[in-house]
């Protein structure tokens, strides 16, 4: 942030402008993103050209040095526009983070900057058809060759991956020392022996790309090293907390979304001669929502203040994105209800909510994991 100025003061005046960014750019075109399952590229370089792309790289690089509080805004005012925050997670609240903390003075100075203003798109390769969250089970290997590595392999699932122009890889360097032979390259996408795979077709966020990705013997050079050669699972353990506390942000953001525009048509739906909200049946069912949606922002917003202060821990993560993800689903599914038969019709935002937010409580670590996460500190 600029010198001298006051953060308090300027995050109000940031969120208006995402609002207003959103509201011009975003909500016109999103039915026609979702008939046509994906989002332009020119997306990223007019978030990158409004200012709200990766606010917390440092100003060297181009960006605004702001702390999470900037980057939980950009998420809530994407949920409340119906579309899911995660079409930029990945790119701004995310892979920022490996690079800065990680990087090199090079990679930064190669990535960062072009992530800022959405000339480069960014995505992370984790996941493989036979390992999602036991990453340890990775296939995708790395072979010391001269000069570098060769890298041959697959990952599934991956966001942003069809429109990617830099990949935060993680692969096995060394087969047989579990979690400490997993090392993370900075992949561009031109290098050849990159592939694109399938967009793949899911359950929600039609507009949201997420692709397979392949690669066949591919050379990078020692520099495209991210962190330490074997230091790859520790980095991306330390890094998670980021992901899963903007999952739970962006799932509270839906639900208030999602009950306010259900207790908006219980009170303009009228059955039997009364409007919806007359009945106690569902008055009751609203309150119960909105006290529990209340003491979810409460409870994701002292995890932001925590991560601010740079606080936040594994566990920390695991218990908001459980919580406020399985809330998120609940809310949605209960507020479809209200709306009946239209609720299940695709042209309400509602029934788009509801298939969106099914996958937050698999992605960024399931329930199960989050759960084992937090046992073992019983």
């Amino acid at each position: 942030m600029p010198a001298g100025v006051e953060t308090d003061a300027l995050l109000p005046v940031f969120r208006d402008g995402v609002a207003r960014f959103l509201r011009d750019t975003v909500v016109p075109a999103f039915g026609e993103w979702r008939e046509r399952s994906a989002m332009p590229r020119a997306f990223f370089t007019q978030a990158g050209a409004a200012g709200i792309l990766c606010p917390g790289v440092p100003a060297a690089f181009g960006g605004a040095e702001a702390d999470f509080r900037f980057n939980a805004a950009v998420i809530e005012e994407l949920a409340r526009t119906g579309m899911s925050p995660a079409v930029l997670c990945v790119h701004s609240d995310i892979l920022p983070g490996y690079i800065a903390k990680w990087g090199t003075p090079a990679q930064q100075a190669a990535w960062l900057p072009r992530l800022v203003t959405g000339e480069a798109v960014g995505a992370i390769a984790m996941s493989e058809p036979g390992a999602g969250s036991d990453l340890q089970a990775m296939a995708t290997a790395a072979r010391r060759v001269d000069g570098g590595y060769r890298i041959s392999g697959q990952k599934t699932f991956i966001s942003n991956g069809g429109l990617a122009d830099l990949v935060v890889l993680a692969a096995k360097t060394d087969p047989g020392a579990g979690a400490a032979g997993i090392s993370l390259f900075l992949i561009d996408a031109a290098t050849p022996g990159f592939a694109r795979g399938r967009r793949l077709r899911k359950l929600g966020m039609h507009e949201q790309d997420t692709s397979e990705l392949f690669f066949d013997d591919m050379f990078v050079p020692e520099d495209a090293l991210l962190g330490a050669e074997g230091a790859g699972f520790r980095i991306m353990m330390e890094e998670l907390p980021t992901e899963r506390l903007s999952l739970a942000v962006g799932a509270v953001a839906a639900a208030e979304t999602a009950l306010e525009m259900t207790i908006a048509y219980a009170k303009e739906r009228v059955i039997f001669g009364k409007p919806l909200i007359a009945y106690q049946i569902h008055s009751f069912k609203l309150a119960e929502l909105r006290a529990a949606v209340r003491a979810a922002r409460a409870f994701v917003d002292g995890g932001v203040a925590l991560h601010v202060a740079g606080g936040l821990n594994a566990v920390d993560a695991a218990e908001m994105k459980l919580f406020a993800t399985n809330l998120q689903c609940r809310v949605v599914d209960d507020c479809l209800q209200i709306f009946g038969g239209y609720g299940y019709m695709d042209e309400y935002p509602i029934s788009r909510m509801y298939a969106d937010a099914r996958v937050q409580r698999i992605y960024g670590g399931s329930d199960e994991v989050m759960k084992l996460i937090i046992s073992r500190t019983l």
